[in-house]
């Protein structure tokens, strides 16, 4: 009996160590699951970018670089790159700034501030074939030539300036309004309280914005089809290369969006960091 109950601590601990030892082999086995379902397809679309088969799939044929060569030496598909990089530079700017401005205006309280924000916030909500549909039908009655830059600009705009509002709206809203207060009673005019104090601290945020507003508006697909017209952004013509045919080379297409999204976000997060660090060197 007491032989029993001296043993009984030690044969709980052994139980726990056991417990914690299978938790952690099924949460091993669950992260090794879940990595291989979201990374495994981006590695065989670039393993098959590089296969040098008529044919996309397996068994893999050989090792070639002609495909990238066939999409890179493509004049629509140097076009639609094009298209899709000045249209994200340029709807980024502009939904950046825009978000910015709606972002410390809405410091202040005003009448219908609530429903405003939700109005803002309306383009996340509606489904992206619901929305082509309604830029559709509202181009072709105001008679607007479909295009990059006559239609498309605009719905990239209204798409991406919520997300760069939402992105930027807790970074100003959290924003110590005393240091403007002290600026303020020192003489500083207001735009002068916002270059020298204000932008110089939410400049990370602008630039971590601006990036993902340009990765957003370069892979926008659904609103575009409906009002890009006869041009082209890359999604919008890989979507075309797909329905016409099933060409050896949009492997190689999709690893070079990729790429240049995957680009663009690194880019962004080293200037937002860089930007960080000099804003907090006295």
């Amino acid at each position: 009996m007491v032989a029993s109950i001296a043993l009984s601590p030690a044969a709980s601990r052994a139980s726990a160590r056991s417990g914690e030892r299978v938790r952690r082999v099924a949460l091993g086995v669950y992260a090794g699951l879940f990595y291989c379902f979201l990374y495994l397809p981006i590695v065989l679309l670039v393993v098959l970018s590089f296969n040098d088969s008529q044919s996309i799939g397996l068994p893999l044929q050989g090792a070639t670089l002609r495909w990238y060569a066939e999409v890179l030496g493509s004049s629509e598909m140097r076009a639609s790159i094009a298209n899709s990089v000045l249209l994200g530079i340029v709807s980024a700017s502009i939904a950046t700034l825009l978000a910015l401005l709606l972002a410390l205006g809405f410091r202040q309280d005003f009448p219908l501030k609530s429903l405003l924000m939700k109005v803002i916030l309306l383009p996340i909500l509606i489904p992206g074939i619901v929305s082509g549909v309604i830029y559709l039908i509202f181009f072709g009655y105001g008679e607007v030539r479909f295009g990059v830059w006559t239609s498309t600009l605009p719905v990239h705009i209204t798409w991406v300036l919520p997300f760069a509002f939402l992105t930027l709206f807790p970074r100003v809203h959290g924003f110590d309004r005393s240091l403007e207060e002290a600026a303020a009673d020192l003489g500083a005019r207001p735009l002068t309280v916002f270059s020298r104090v204000v932008f110089p601290l939410i400049k990370p945020g602008i630039v971590a914005t601006a990036m993902f507003a340009f990765t957003l508006s370069f892979d926008e697909f659904i609103r575009t089809l409906f009002v890009i017209g006869s041009q082209r952004t890359v999604p919008v013509h890989l979507w075309t290369l797909l329905s016409d045919q099933m060409a050896p080379f949009l492997p190689a297409v999709g690893v070079v969006i990729m790429a240049i999204s995957m680009l663009v976000s690194f880019v962004g997060f080293a200037a937002a960091a860089r930007t960080g660090r000099a804003g907090r060197t006295p």
